[in-house]
């Protein structure tokens, strides 16, 4: 009788890592859109357009105070922003370079967008994501708050090149404001700033700095909601809320729909994607 149970712990100690890793390849295919466009409407919806879902919990008045639908592209323009972020052999998407000083930076005729905000964001870990379709592009992600010391330059083939910038706040490197304020204001072909907020905990008096220099040099940039999976329905559409109130009184150059995402569930991850081919003038 001994042998029989010892077969079957063996096996079941066996199955569990593989049900574990048929779990992971499962949830992993989620930032493929094909996949995406294999679920149930209402969980597509909740994956593609997470800022619908929200506005769902709203009372019919109270929904005029969320802006939804500015960026409202369809399925068919969504597939073909992926595309763009699909690594092949005719299009290429590679870390370029590093550096500290604007006149380090690469010089490239492309557009360019770059991503901005306080460390412990997530910044690298949605960069990482974006890049979900090009396996091979390494992007450096830490645990540790304040890693990213440089501007690290990602080329994304002939369509444009995306920009991670150092975070602001905790460890953030000496001449942070030297070498952000000099490459915001001076960059020619930069043609839209990813402002990172933490959804769990809203707009931060450390956000500030980069509202303040977008603002200052008139610059056209964005919102992105990151950590949209760490907080209740409740808690984030409240932060939702203030966040967008802020972005209608305190701001002119932010764009007025905001982009929760999550790099853990890649919801909203797909949008993201179509909103960057589209200013960068690549959804034509």
């Amino acid at each position: 009788m001994a042998i029989p149970r010892l077969r079957h712990a063996v096996r079941t100690l066996f199955e569990v890592p593989a049900a574990l890793r048929r779990l992971s390849r499962a949830c992993s295919t989620f930032h493929a859109f094909t996949d995406v466009l294999r679920l149930p409407k209402r969980q597509m919806t909740k994956l593609v357009f997470p800022l619908r879902e929200l506005e769902r919990q709203l009372t019919p008045d109270s929904r005029l105070d969320l802006h939804v639908k500015i960026f409202d592209p369809s399925l068919e323009d969504i597939s073909k922003a992926e595309a763009v972020f699909t690594a092949t052999s005719r299009n290429r998407i590679s870390y370029l370079s590093s550096a500290v000083r604007l006149d380090h930076a690469p010089d490239l005729p492309s557009p360019e967008v770059c991503f901005i905000g306080r460390s412990n964001v997530g910044k690298s870990s949605l960069i990482k994501a974006l890049f979900s379709l090009a396996p091979e592009v390494e992007v450096r992600v830490s645990k540790k708050p304040g890693h990213t010391k440089k501007m690290n330059f990602f080329k994304v083939g002939k369509y444009f090149t995306l920009v991670d910038m150092p975070g602001y706040g905790y460890r953030a490197p000496e001449d942070f404001v030297d070498m952000v304020e000099t490459y915001l204001k001076e960059r020619r072909n930069l043609m839209r700033t990813f402002l990172l907020v933490d959804s769990v905990v809203g707009i931060q008096k450390t956000d500030s700095i980069a509202i303040e220099m977008c603002e200052e040099f008139a610059l056209p940039y964005v919102m992105v909601l990151t950590k949209i999976d760490k907080s209740s329905k409740g808690h984030l559409l409240k932060q939702v809320l203030q966040i967008q109130k802020f972005v209608d009184r305190e701001t002119q150059g932010c764009f007025p729909q905001l982009f929760p995402v999550s790099s853990v569930t890649y919801s909203g991850i797909h949008l993201l994607r179509c909103f960057i081919a589209n200013i960068t003038g690549n959804l034509d």
